[in-house]
């Protein structure tokens, strides 16, 4: 049963590390191609930074629905109930 429990924690810091990794490295690069373009076309750039927004609105949902699988993983393992009624528990 102990290693079903480190195998969770493993996964759950794997989701939340790379979750967070992969909205950071999406936003800076939104950021840097929003002001990009805003540098090139300064009269778009008010329609540009509202669909930004809504990109980063986009990508932060990702990020916390990646954090809510890990506390669930984390509170309410379904593996270890699983385990338990496979060892006859």
């Amino acid at each position: 049963m102990e290693t079903v429990i480190g195998y969770t924690a493993i996964a759950v810091a794997l989701l939340i590390g790379l979750g967070a990794l992969g909205v950071g490295i999406g936003m800076g690069l939104l950021g840097g191609r929003f002001l990009e373009g805003a540098a090139r076309q300064p009269e778009l750039a008010p329609m540009l930074q509202t669909k930004m927004f809504l990109v980063v609105a986009l990508l932060d949902a990702v990020a916390m629905i990646g954090v809510g699988i890990a506390l669930y993983f984390a509170f309410a393992n379904p593996f270890i109930g699983q385990l338990q009624q496979a060892l006859g528990g």
